[in-house]
């Protein structure tokens, strides 16, 4: 099987100035976490966004091509909604845009509404709806496509917090049973979301400064991503043998503006202390375990 995300040296441009330059990455699992990245990734991945440079697949299509084709849909965080549809017209559109029949589209609206608990919400009006309301009326539209890859973006922020664990656990048993890559800034660990994935890749910047299992990168305290200027290879030798370890960036070759190092016994002040030495600058240092606070 495919990828679910295959990214090669890609740049995404907004406004003509690059979100994202050079990332590459290439997922491994069936339920994919991409915490940290600009929202601009996820539109490059649902096909909102045409890439500047390089490529990008997703479950080894262009991701316009896979939209077009129906295997692909994307929920996008508060997309603008026509206030006078109701909530079944809203997703049972979206099926009809997807090809399908009136027949089959009302057919795929209703298992889809009733996967997100909106059986009883169909003729609600969308500009009177609450957020929840609205997030998993999206949620249900890319259901109701038939698409079997779905890229959500991070349908849990800013909802109220006595809201979210249920909206969570329902989105979760909704997309059960299709491929799945869930876009936010940040995810607590015990989120049943989080706790659905089986990989986790967090991107600063352009670098991917981790991938693997979830609980895993947020168990590792000491793991950190610099972004630096100078001598960086100077820089990863010298922590190397000071007892710490490089784990991403890469030091060989061109310099890399982004490394991501396992700290070891070394504190952030013996990191400064250490990129003096090597005439190296750290611009940014982020603990790499954040993208699960």
């Amino acid at each position: 099987m495919d990828p679910l995300l295959d990214a090669l040296s890609l740049r995404v441009d907004v406004h003509g100035v690059p979100a994202i330059d050079g990332l590459s990455v290439t997922s491994t699992g069936e339920h994919v976490l991409v915490l940290g990245a600009a929202s601009a990734l996820f539109e490059a991945a649902a096909g909102l966004r045409a890439a500047a440079r390089g490529g990008l697949r997703v479950d080894g299509r262009v991701p316009i091509e896979g939209v077009r084709a129906g295997a692909i849909a994307g929920a996008p965080l508060d997309p603008p909604m026509p206030p006078r549809w109701t909530v079944r017209q809203y997703v049972t559109w979206s099926a009809r845009l997807a090809g399908h029949s009136r027949r089959v589209a009302n057919d795929l609206a209703g298992e889809s509404l009733s996967r997100m608990a909106l059986g009883a919400m169909g003729a609600t009006k969308l500009g009177k709806s609450v957020t929840a309301v609205r997030r998993a009326t999206v949620l249900a539209a890319a259901l109701a496509t038939g698409a079997m890859t779905l890229l959500v973006e991070d349908a849990i922020t800013g909802l109220p917090p006595d809201v979210v664990p249920q909206f969570a656990r329902t989105m979760v048993r909704a997309l059960a049973d299709r491929r799945t890559a869930y876009f936010a800034g940040r995810l607590q660990l015990e989120s049943p979301v989080a706790l659905a994935a089986d990989e986790a890749i967090v991107v600063f910047g352009s670098h991917v400064a981790a991938q693997g299992d979830p609980a895993e990168i947020a168990a590792a305290d000491r793991a950190c991503s610099l972004r630096m200027v100078g001598d960086v290879r100077a820089f990863a030798l010298a922590v190397k043998e000071a007892g710490g370890r490089v784990v991403g960036g890469g030091v060989d070759g061109e310099t890399p503006s982004r490394l991501s190092i396992d700290r070891g016994p070394l504190a952030t002040c013996d990191l400064l202390r250490i990129a003096e030495a090597s005439d190296a600058v750290v611009l940014e240092l982020r603990p790499i375990g954040l993208a699960f606070a």
